[in-house]
C-alpha cells in the first residue's frame, strides 16, 4: 500500500478504537446474556458493553460519562 490509498474498512468517527477483551463467563450467564441479545435484535457483545457502562456508571457517577 505504498500508492497512499486507504483501504477500506471501518469508517472513521473520530472515536478511539476499542479495546479487545477477553472474559470468561459461567455457562448460565453467558446463555442469559445470549438469550437477552436474542430478545433485544443485538450482539452478545452489544450487552456485555452496555452492562459494563452501567456498571461504570453506578459505581462512578460523578465521573459521568466515561471518556
Amino acid at each position: 500500500m505504498a500508492t497512499g490509498k486507504r483501504r477500506a474498512g471501518r469508517p472513521v468517527s473520530g472515536k478511539p478504537r476499542s479495546v479487545r477483551a477477553t472474559v470468561s463467563l459461567p455457562p448460565e450467564i453467558y446463555q442469559t446474556l445470549a438469550a437477552i441479545a436474542k430478545h433485544k435484535k443485538v450482539s452478545t457483545a452489544w450487552i456485555m458493553r452496555d452492562a459494563a457502562e452501567k456498571y461504570v456508571a453506578d459505581q462512578w457517577p460523578l465521573f459521568g460519562k466515561t471518556p
